[in-house]
């Protein structure tokens, strides 16, 4: 991953929406110090990272990946996930991800903007996936979706999970 464009483009992101750096950590709970080390492009955003301060600034993710070379990926704690397309509908913009969810791993992740839902389809693995208070389990072929405005669960129980995430934010 470009570190310098996604650290310019958090940092335009950031002063389009008038927040200084120490309101955006506030609202994203990451670092001050951390947050400019990321905008300076001397540090790697993982996707929870990344996730926390696109949500605080109220964008979609790959507004922050926009200005990277095809295909964008990023990392997180047990997910990885490449920027497969963007779309842009007029009350909507919809993200579409091809992921690995790591063998054994678990991820929490944070609620997004408000409305905004979440579509996983497996393509191999099974995958414990969706709300936190009721995920469900699902294998290859098999389809879940969740409100992703609160915090939600990707889990590989047993084996690497392969599948596609799409992702909507409304506008």
């Amino acid at each position: 991953m470009d570190l310098t464009r996604v650290g310019l483009r958090l940092r335009e992101l950031r002063e389009a929406q008038g927040l200084t750096l120490s309101e955006l950590a506030r609202r994203s709970s990451i670092g001050k110090g951390t947050l400019s080390e990321l905008e300076s492009g001397r540090r790697n955003p993982t996707l929870e990272t990344l996730y926390a301060v696109t949500t605080a600034i109220k964008v979609p993710l790959s507004a922050a990946l926009s200005d990277l070379p095809s295909p964008a990926q990023i990392s997180g704690d047990a997910v990885d996930a490449v920027l497969i397309e963007r779309f842009e509908a007029e009350d909507s913009v919809a993200e579409t991800y091809r992921v690995r969810i790591r063998a054994g791993t678990r991820q929490e992740s944070a609620p997004h903007a408000t409305g905004t839902s979440e579509h996983v389809i497996v393509l191999a693995g099974t995958a414990r996936v969706g709300a936190l208070d009721a995920p469900v389990l699902i294998g290859p072929g098999m389809h879940g979706s969740w409100a992703a405005d609160a915090t939600h669960l990707y889990e590989a129980p047993s084996g690497d999970v392969e599948a596609l995430l799409v992702v909507r934010y409304p506008q």
